[in-house]
């Protein structure tokens, strides 16, 4: 797995999504693009990645399309309309990506390569806005009193307890 940050100029988030599908299928790998401001850190992706690659492998996915069951799970969610929140948006967004490839990692490297050019430079990993992700992920101050765990924590939680929802 590969991750991409940057910002990006998004006039049209159908256009910006079919050039990362482009990218993804000149070099045989997955694409998705989040928007940043969700994203609690490369944990979170990474245990998303990890978890739709397990039900893909056990043939026990929610979505058909890989990218799709990334975001989901992502997301913590099973309604593709509520996860698609969590992508990108049209405007100065900051953005992360996955690159995932579960055969060539230099495929992963290409692509990472032709996504870097797509997109500016900037670092938006852990750049959260913690409203959003509470709101998003419902994380009250209930629940992060009774524990002592971070925001970031709560949110790996939701991704791993997608699997227990199915």
């Amino acid at each position: 797995m590969e991750v991409i940050e940057g910002r990006a100029d998004i006039d049209d988030v159908g256009a910006f999504v079919a050039e990362l599908d482009g990218i993804g299928d000149d070099h045989g790998v997955t694409v998705q693009a989040f928007d940043a401001r969700y994203v609690v850190d490369r944990a979170h992706l990474e245990r998303a990645v990890d978890l739709a690659a397990r039900a893909r492998e056990r043939a026990d996915t929610i979505a058909e399309d890989f990218g799709v069951e990334i975001l989901l799970y992502a997301a913590g969610r099973r309604q593709i309309n509520r996860a698609l929140r969590m992508g990108v948006s049209e405007g100065d967004c900051p953005v992360v990506a996955v690159i995932v490839d579960g055969n060539d990692r230099k495929d992963e490297a290409a692509a990472a390569a032709d996504l870097g050019e797509a997109l500016d430079d900037a670092e938006t990993v852990g750049d959260y806005d913690e409203a959003r992700v509470r709101e998003f992920f419902d994380v009250g101050d209930t629940e992060l009193a009774a524990t002592d765990g971070t925001l970031a924590d709560a949110v790996r939680e939701r991704v791993a307890l997608l699997v227990v929802e199915k």
